[in-house]
């Protein structure tokens, strides 16, 4: 699996969304569409969203126009993309080869970026479980997992409930789906965690920050009549503790912790929902 991180100049001032990962969404898949048009068709098919998408990160002005922000010239502005299937490695490729080698300009309705820089970072499952291990046989159980919740994260609950706060076995089930989805096939038995929603919520704790807690409502997809179709979410900085793990689920945990940074967390992640950054406090 990859994690791309692109820095970009925009061209101008100009407004985008205040939540703009929909319309990344839309210009990223159009670029890879100019490389690999197979590549787009299977970004935009893909039943476990393969592709993650942080949308813009960085500094704004105000905007006169209604859900809308402003990108200022003299500001640079972040945009992480994650790979997560690693049978999906020829997305990676594609992204390279759409903002390094066919071109450097990502283009949205009202304004185009250039791609200032391009950098990546690649592991596996298996590596992840090992720098987990490392980090569980180096601090036993006296650490926290800090996880930031940069873009509104909307984790289904049932139906098309989603929750709104980042509860323990919400946000860790969602992340042990999208790891059973991903590992490969021929490794499934070795891969594979054993956790339950009852697992975490037994031997985890969450706190996240109130001053740095939201909810949101945010654009996902459109009808068939072009109407908006909103999700609401969170956003928040949140520590978790464990509370009498054993070293198997401590590792586990942790596995999936290091493993959000690449698939992001719950849905819609594709249109700019779940990107998370994660630390590991002894």
């Amino acid at each position: 699996m990859r994690r791309v991180d692109l820095t970009l100049e925009p061209a101008g001032s100009f407004p985008v969304p205040t939540a703009n990962g929909y319309q990344i969404y839309g210009a990223v898949l159009s670029a890879l569409d100019d490389v690999d048009e197979d590549v787009s068709t299977r970004v935009h098919d893909s039943p476990i969203g393969s592709l993650t998408n942080s949308g813009l990160l960085g500094t704004f002005d105000g905007s006169h126009r209604d859900h809308h922000k402003r990108v200022t010239h003299d500001e640079t502005y972040d945009l992480k993309l994650g790979v997560a299937d690693p049978r999906d490695q020829d997305v990676f490729q594609a992204l390279a080869d759409a903002f390094v080698f066919s071109g450097d300009t990502l283009e949205l309705a009202d304004g185009d970026f250039r791609v200032r820089d391009f950098a990546s970072t690649n592991t596996t499952h298996e590596e992840l479980l090992t720098d987990a291990s490392e980090i569980v046989a180096q601090n036993h159980d006296t650490f926290e997992i800090e996880v930031h919740f940069e873009t509104p994260t909307c984790i289904k609950e049932s139906g098309e409930i989603t929750t709104m706060f980042p509860h323990r076995g919400s946000v860790f089930r969602s992340l042990l789906r999208k790891w059973s989805s991903t590992i490969p096939d021929e490794r499934a038995d070795e891969l594979d965690l054993a956790m339950t929603r009852e697992d975490f919520e037994t031997n985890l704790i969450e706190k996240p920050e109130s001053h740095t807690y939201e909810t949101h409502s945010v654009l996902v997809n459109r009808g068939e009549d072009g109407g908006p179709i909103l999700r609401q979410g969170f956003t928040a900085d949140c520590t978790y503790r464990f509370k009498g793990a054993s070293e198997a689920i401590r590792t586990a945990v942790t596995a999936l912790a290091l493993f959000s940074g690449y698939a992001g967390v719950g849905g819609f992640v594709s249109r700019g929902c779940g990107a998370v950054s994660v630390e590991v406090e002894g």
